[in-house]
């Protein structure tokens, strides 16, 4: 029988705040590591600490990496006229998985929702029209989910840059009404990247 003080409910509570697990799940979670201490248990805790001082976001794209600015940001190689908008840096790696985008990229830390009360205050644009002025950037790709809140965001982000004069595009096929990046095979998404379109 568990006692008070057990620290299996704490456990359980934090595992269930992880998306996409449920109560269920995070008890199936919580057993997996409890009886794989050695294998799996120590050796996750040992990564978490890590990450948690080691890893850091990036000030000029908002990615996360151990370095600031990150090495994306820093590699020579990559295009430096193509700034590629995403909402979080899950749409960022699922692009570089894809490998068929080699500019720069820049993370808005969401997308405006009014259901979610998400204003364009919140997000990172501001930062994004000071990037494209200053780094000459020609052309911008929002490469944001094909849901409602996606979409306004892109018009929104279009409307703002329009001004600037930079060729502003978006991805077109492959990527469904109602996907999200993180979700969709790397075919699709290097699909929707070559076959991007004027916004």
């Amino acid at each position: 029988m568990q006692q008070d003080n057990s620290p299996l409910p704490a456990l359980l509570k934090i595992l269930a705040k992880l998306p996409g697990v449920g109560a269920r799940s995070s008890r199936r979670l919580a057993l997996h590591l409890l009886k794989r201490k050695d294998a799996v248990l120590y050796p996750l805790i040992d990564a978490l600490s890590t990450a948690a001082t080691d890893v850091v976001s990036c000030r000029e794209c908002g990615n996360l990496d151990t370095v600031d600015p990150c090495g994306l940001c820093t590699d020579p190689r990559r295009a430096t006229q193509q700034l590629c908008v995403v909402a979080d840096v899950a749409d960022l790696w699922a692009l570089e998985r894809g490998g068929s985008f080699k500019g720069r990229y820049h993370v808005l830390g969401g997308l405006l929702s009014a259901l979610d009360g998400v204003t364009p205050e919140q997000l990172r644009l501001d930062a994004l029209v000071s990037r494209v002025k200053a780094l000459g950037i020609t052309e911008v790709i929002l490469a944001l989910n094909g849901t409602m809140d996606g979409q306004s965001t892109a018009f929104y982000v279009g409307d703002k840059l329009a001004p600037l004069g930079v060729k502003t595009t978006r991805l077109a096929f492959g990527i469904p009404i109602g996907g999200e990046l993180d979700y969709l095979d790397d075919s699709t998404v290097s699909t929707a990247m070559a076959a991007r379109q004027l916004l």
